[in-house]
């Protein structure tokens, strides 16, 4: 690759990155406002303890047929084809798989049915009998919901192998609105809100933004239904032998946030939630800046190994990772120095008190530990699925699930709800090394080195930026009364100083640019 092509890919990557950052930031910023809201209405307690497990199979099933890995498995088939320039080709393949999988989600849903409250007694054993019940009656709701996400992740597949991000970032952003005007109808002016309005709200946002929106944007990039009998198609062959390996392996990615809900369910009624508020913070920059990149950079790499570049894709991860390191290093010691504040700012209204905050703060600290090594996997395991190697971070994401139970179980017992946070980031931090270590086995140690030397100098950086924050913030919060406003000031101001600290420096950009 000469110096003008690469340049190029990079620059399309970049373009790519700041749409998707954009609106992975603006749904990001629509889930905190959702979890707000719902903190406001209804707590932290058994309701919304109930109202989180009730996502427990839908999302079980999802994971099932690998539904949070379909883009990412039918992006390189349909990629292929795209670079050969078989656009009808592409169009049989994409039916051809659409077909198993329409009909596979749909009976799972079917038949997950019955089964609901004994699968949430097996799972959530601090549950109350009323417990377990509500749960139940709000996961019947919010399961059909799955069917639209499994066909939603196809046609966002179909847009993003012809580089087209907008309107899949969009369906999030819906997404969210949704369930937060669903919040609001069934909530605002009665005695005892439930959750009820936030479930339907779900499964609205799924069918509108996350099934009806892709529709729209798949047609508009040239999918159009079979004029024709849908035919086997090799490429359905192709899809399974690349989607097994996700179905069958226990991924951590996925399983962290149930083992911390199974555990957090046998704490006190609160535990669960508090854990979902602080993951969901956490998860704002990983967001933002890690699955951008790796949703961004995704399709190029694709196109790299489909025509045998592998020198370029290996450059092209090692870009990405360095960009995801020195941003994920800033927000996370922001987000370590300013957990209090930030916590406090966002939720502590309504049925949301100071006690809540402070047990959330104390999440967030652990959590956000982690959130390096969070980016990190993102962009490692796309290169690797770029490959269409599947089996690696499968085999090592279900060693590490099984690694974390006793993890999870060694740091409960030790430190209660904080100890299953920090337990979440030593666990992603174990997956992310053994997945490093075989990537750049397979691509050369040398492609490690700019890697490693960046975060070898950004990170003392981070460590005084997250100081001066926390001195900063600390001193704003004593200087000016108690409240919202000087929360704001705090994170808005002590926030930017360890940003600026962290990535102020004129080399730290050179690094960045350097390809």
């Amino acid at each position: 690759m000469t110096v003008a092509p690469r340049h190029s890919l990079y620059r399309r990557m970049g373009i790519a990155a700041a749409i998707v950052a954009g609106g992975v930031l603006i749904s990001r910023l629509l889930g905190l406002v959702r979890q707000i809201v719902f903190a406001w209405l209804l707590g932290a307690g058994a309701a919304g303890d109930e109202y989180f497990v009730a996502f427990l199979i839908p999302d079980l099933l999802n994971y099932l047929l690998a539904g949070a890995y379909m883009a990412i498995t039918l992006i390189p088939l349909l990629t292929r084809r795209f670079a050969a320039g078989d656009e009808a080709d592409a169009r049989r393949a994409f039916w051809a798989v659409a077909r198993p999988l329409s009909i596979g989600i749909t009976s799972l849903a079917i038949v997950a049915m019955p089964f609901v409250e004994p699968l949430l007694r097996l799972v959530e054993p601090g549950f109350t009998d009323d417990q377990v019940a509500e749960a139940a009656r709000l996961t019947r709701i919010v399961l059909p919901a799955q069917i639209f996400f499994v066909l939603g992740q196809l046609l966002t597949a179909w847009q993003f192998a012809r580089e087209k991000f907008v309107i899949p970032t969009l369906g999030p952003i819906v997404y969210n609105l949704a369930i937060i005007a669903g919040g609001l109808i069934g909530g605002l002016g009665r005695d005892n809100p439930s959750a009820d309005g936030f479930a339907w709200g779900a499964l609205a946002g799924a069918v509108i933004g996350i099934f009806g929106l892709q529709v729209w944007g798949a047609w508009r990039e040239g999918l159009r239904f079979p004029g024709e009998r849908i035919r086997r198609h090799p490429a359905v062959r192709r899809y399974f032998a690349l989607a097994i390996p996700l179905m069958l392996g226990q991924s951590l990615v996925v399983f962290d946030e149930q083992l911390g809900r199974t555990f957090g369910s046998l704490h006190a009624d609160g535990g669960v939630s508090w854990l979902t508020f602080g993951r969901q913070t956490m998860l704002v920059p990983v967001g933002v800046v890690a699955q951008a990149a790796g949703v961004a950079a995704y399709p190029f790499l694709a196109r790299l190994a489909a025509e045998g570049k592998h020198v370029e894709l290996a450059q092209a991860v090692g870009r990405a990772l360095r960009y995801v390191l020195v941003f994920s290093l800033a927000a996370a010691a922001a987000l370590i120095a300013l957990s209090e504040p930030v916590v406090r700012l966002l939720y502590e209204r309504g049925s949301f008190d100071a006690a809540d905050t402070t047990a959330v703060a104390g999440t967030v600290v652990f959590f956000a530990i982690g959130v390096p090594m969070w980016g990190i996997q993102q962009i490692l395991a796309r290169g690797f699925y770029a490959r269409e190697e599947m089996w690696a971070p499968v085999v090592v994401g279900t060693l590490a699930t099984v690694a974390a139970i006793p993890i999870y179980w060694v740091l409960d017992n030790a430190l209660g709800v904080d100890g299953l946070a920090l337990a979440s980031t030593v666990a992603i931090t174990l997956y992310t090394a053994v997945l490093a270590v075989m990537w750049y086995r397979r691509t050369g140690a040398s492609h490690a080195q700019p890697v490693m030397r960046t975060g070898i100098r950004v990170v003392p950086l981070a460590v005084v930026g997250g100081l001066a924050a926390f001195a900063l913030g600390t001193w704003i919060g004593d200087e000016l009364a108690a409240g919202w406003v000087s929360d704001a000031i705090a994170v808005g101001l002590a926030g930017a100083v360890a940003m600026a600290i962290t990535l102020g420096p004129p080399w730290v950009r050179r690094d960045l640019r350097r390809g």
